[in-house]
């Protein structure tokens, strides 16, 4: 695909300057790109570049002052960062997921129907009675479960599983590996020390705009849903126990897991590895570190959590501070207990 320099800036409302006829083939790191290609510049420890880099134009923000001439062609706009997502977003559609049509073999159940402009590839499965949106890709060897719904525009990647009853939203996309919709860990302890399992009868959904990373499981829920909201971001490797809800525009990072019936609010971030306990509440714009495990719920809006037990980020660094120290400090006491102890001469 080719486009002008001039067609790209009118997508992202940006204004050229240098010359806007030149064709661009492709997109590129900065310090990388040669002729022919499109990068970027947000990150102002990158600028030295601009003043050497092969590529044909470069985006940049409405507010960058030049310090010296430069080579490429300039799309200045609001924001560089989100105008080259933008059109990372349309190569990426383009590109890996522009397959249209049906290969063989593909089976589609009873009752089932799936909208126009749609990919199914070779050896998916889609169940009976089955309600799928128009612009849908399925990958090979995905499984889509009896009654589901998926929304308009949803990628599903390949070998993922999607069981029945599960609702899935517009735009949504389910990476390679990914389980979404299987049961619950619930299981009610025996007087004999076994233990019964509890029927999960409920389902899973995802609003639009989401993302599942690869191998993530979302579980379904006991009863009701289990649900992702709008906008949210499942890296790969994330485990979502059954009841739990996840707000809106809420990112998880990879080998996180949340445990059964929490909630976690709007705009929150859990970092990698961390770990939410079971029953929780998380208020909006909570941030989780790295490794930190929640045992209690968080009713103040915006706070900053580390450690295991997490609490406070402040109050965290003071922590881990004395505890570096605590060597130290035990040598002092020791000292101090050695010279109250010694009698004194007469």
């Amino acid at each position: 695909m080719e486009f002008t320099v001039g067609q790209i800036a009118e997508v992202l409302h940006g204004v050229v300057e240098g010359d806007a006829s030149q064709r661009i083939d492709r997109l590129a790191k900065i310090e990388e790109a040669q002729a022919g290609a499109l990068s970027f510049l947000s990150n102002l420890k990158y600028e030295p570049h601009l003043y050497t880099t092969g590529a044909s134009a470069v985006i940049v923000s409405k507010t960058l002052a030049l310090k010296q001439p430069v080579g490429p062609a300039l799309i200045r706009v609001d924001d560089p960062y989100t105008s080259f997502t933008t059109l990372l977003e349309f190569y990426q559609q383009a590109t890996r997921t522009g397959r249209r049509g049906v290969e063989e073999p593909a089976f589609i159940g009873a009752g089932s129907v799936i909208g126009d402009n749609h990919y199914r590839g070779a050896f998916s499965y889609i169940g009976q009675d089955c309600r799928i949106g128009r612009d849908v890709v399925i990958f090979p060897q995905a499984y889509i479960g009896d009654r589901c719904v998926i929304g308009d525009g949803t990628i599903i990647y390949a070998g993922a599983k999607i069981y029945a009853e599960t609702v899935i939203g517009n735009r949504c996309t389910v990476h390679a590996g990914a389980v979404i919709g299987s049961d619950g860990f619930g299981f009610a302890p025996q007087p004999d020390g076994s233990y019964k399992t509890i029927p999960q009868i409920g389902n899973v959904v995802l609003e639009d705009n989401v993302s599942i990373g690869a191998n993530a499981t979302i579980d379904c829920a006991t009863m009701g849903s289990t649900i992702i909201r709008e906008g949210s971001k499942i890296d790969n490797l994330v485990q979502i126990a059954h009841n739990v809800e996840i707000g809106r525009h809420t990112v998880v990072a990879a080998q996180s897991g949340i445990s059964g019936s929490s909630k976690i609010g709007d705009f929150c971030v859990l970092a990698g590895q961390t770990g939410i306990a079971g029953h929780l509440t998380l208020a909006n714009r909570t941030t989780v570190t790295a490794q930190s495990g929640v045992g209690k719920s968080i009713k103040t809006e915006g706070v900053l959590l580390q450690g295991s037990p997490a609490f406070n980020l402040r109050d965290s660094l003071r922590a881990n501070a004395i505890f570096r120290h605590l060597p130290e400090l035990e040598r002092r006491l020791s000292d101090l207990e050695r010279t109250s102890s010694t009698p004194e001469k007469s």
